[in-house]
């Protein structure tokens, strides 16, 4: 079997390069529908992202979360000042060195963190209650203990 010619890698099977394809656009369009869900009006798309990444970290340096971000520490430096705005995050001296702060959530940051989680988890156990049967959400459930070996490697 030619693979150039159906569009899978050589070799790959055509199914392997159809799974992967799929699945990445089905988890892309979940992953943005989650977002839009908990979508909090006076965040944007990337000061959200910061404030769960600081979540994730706990105690972490601008520059360190810059780099887990994947952006400039400067764009980090303006997304961090408005999360600050809005008192979601705090700024301490880093007790190693004096001259860098760590940046950690507050109680509302983490509430925020936490409403968002729920608000996720609620319409996603909602979509398959009302979406899918109990035969179908068993398949659903078998497919990803399958999946997780992706995440394995």
């Amino acid at each position: 079997m030619d693979h150039q010619l159906t569009g899978a890698p050589a070799g790959i099977s055509e199914s392997a390069a159809r799974s992967a394809r799929d699945l990445r656009v089905v988890f892309s369009r979940l992953r943005r529908r989650l977002r839009e869900v908990a979508a909090d009006e006076d965040l944007t798309p990337s000061q959200e992202s910061a404030l769960t990444l600081v979540g994730k970290h706990g105690a972490a340096t601008a520059s360190a979360l810059a780099s887990a971000e994947g952006v400039r520490p400067q764009s980090m430096a303006a997304t961090l000042a408005a999360l600050d705005q809005h008192g979601l995050i705090r700024r301490s001296p880093d007790p190693e060195d004096g001259r860098r702060q760590l940046v950690t959530l507050t109680e509302a940051g983490r509430a925020r963190i936490e409403d968002n989680r729920q608000v996720r988890e609620e319409w996603l156990a909602r979509a398959f209650e009302d979406r899918y049967t109990e035969t179908e959400r068993r398949t659903i459930l078998d497919a990803l203990t399958l999946l997780e070996r992706l995440s394995e490697q």
